[in-house]
């Protein structure tokens, strides 16, 4: 197995892309940026797997490279992949160690597209709803349990200059390859805040002045005639059974997606992009 011809240039750095776009989605909002820890060294000693996450693809590992919150333990590459990153040989971020394709495909499995470039790092820290900040719209995640499908949900967030990502810290995914993979690197871009009651927490997103409003096929009515303010939190459940009661309860309003076709619901990844899209237009 050989790695294709690289074709990335600086020029069109998707990691830097999607700093510059969010730089400017965020520049207009109110209140101080936040901060930004320095890079911490490496803990010493031999952690246990529990201490650490595998990262993987070209994009995935770009993202938490250039993410001064991570703590980076060891980077393997082919040499391909490590001209993609555009990262010197004999100065690189993090321990460096060159490999081929198959040693990366019997650590990560056949099914990862990891690109010849593979990230151990630590989990990022733990985000409490204090992290929220002066942020105008967040999405709330009710036991959406798909890495994939909370991947695609973050790169939305990203792309719609949303404040954070807030779901439960049971049946919804841990920092994973998978997960940060779908997210091709908006997981070092937003806040993934994990929580341990939905309802306390939406009561709580309710006081610092959101709009709760919950997806659901049997809205009441249409969201883009929901919206009452311009700090919005919108609130999706699980792919198969949807909110639960007690979220269904507790948000101010439900809403629907108001689809012409035949099928009359979308995946959850999906409606997030629409929903964030339209909370965008609304905010405009």
């Amino acid at each position: 197995m050989t790695d294709k011809k690289p074709t990335h240039t600086p020029k069109d750095s998707h990691y830097a892309n999607l700093r510059r776009a969010y730089r400017e989605q965020n520049a207009d909002k109110s209140g101080p940026a936040p901060s930004v820890p320095a890079r911490k060294a490496a803990r010493p000693g031999k952690p246990t797997p529990a201490d650490r996450v595998r990262l993987y693809g070209i994009h995935t590992v770009e993202a938490a490279l250039a993410n001064p919150a991570r703590v980076l333990h060891r980077l393997y590459c082919t040499r391909n992949a490590l001209n993609r990153l555009e990262i010197e040989e004999g100065n690189p971020p993090c321990p460096l160690e060159i490999v081929e394709p198959r040693f990366l495909d019997s650590e990560l499995g056949s099914e990862a597209v990891h690109q010849g470039a593979m990230l151990e790092t630590d989990p990022l820290a733990v985000r409490r709803l204090a992290d929220l900040g002066e942020t105008d719209l967040v999405l709330v995640l009710d036991q959406v349990t798909d890495p994939h499908n909370v991947g695609a949900i973050l790169r939305s967030a990203v792309a719609f200059g949303a404040g954070a990502v807030v779901t439960t810290s049971r049946h919804s995914p841990q920092e994973s390859g998978v997960l940060a993979k779908s997210a091709s690197g908006a997981l070092e871009l937003v806040p993934y805040i994990q929580i341990t009651n939905l309802a306390e927490a939406l009561v709580e997103i309710a006081e610092r002045g959101f709009q709760t409003i919950g997806l659901d096929s049997d809205g009441g009515v249409e969201l883009e005639t929901a919206f009452t303010t311009k700090r919005l939190a919108l609130v999706l459940g699980s792919e198969g059974k949807g909110l639960r009661q007690k979220t269904r309860e507790t948000v101010d309003m439900l809403a629907r997606l108001e689809v012409p076709g035949a099928i009359r619901s979308l995946n959850v990844s999906n409606a997030a992009a629409v929903g964030l899209y339209a909370a965008r237009r609304f905010m405009a």
